[in-house]
């Protein structure tokens, strides 16, 4: 079960840092698939966040060191950024393209919380 963790936490760390990234390096690109921001320093914010929970998870699952404590960083980032996704593009403040991002957050917060109680 440890080396699935390992295996988990460092593929959340991926898409955490290239997703987390992407609006730092290109953030024309970044707004051509996800729609025009108004606050692009808020968004740089939330970007350089998401990059260090992505680091964070990867660092724990290369050392083979995924502990509660990430458990609930990768479990709860997930939960989060998926509700945020689906309540901000239900009203219409944010794309309908952030739909596409709610559904591996949610399956990530979900196989975190299942790994928690098989653990």
């Amino acid at each position: 079960m440890s080396r699935w963790l390992d295996a988990l936490a460092i593929a959340q760390g991926v898409y955490y840092l290239a997703t987390g990234v992407w609006p730092l390096v290109g953030i024309r690109s970044f707004e051509v698939v996800t729609g025009p921001k108004t606050d692009l320093w808020l968004v740089r914010t939330v970007g350089v966040l998401i990059a260090v929970i992505g680091v964070a998870l990867l660092a724990a699952g290369v050392r083979g060191a995924v502990t509660p404590e990430i458990v609930i960083l990768a479990a709860g980032s997930a939960a989060g950024l998926a509700a945020i996704d689906v309540v901000y593009a239900a009203v219409g403040r944010i794309s309908r393209i952030y739909l596409l991002d709610a559904v591996p957050e949610a399956l990530l917060a979900l196989v975190w919380i299942v790994a928690a109680f098989v653990r």
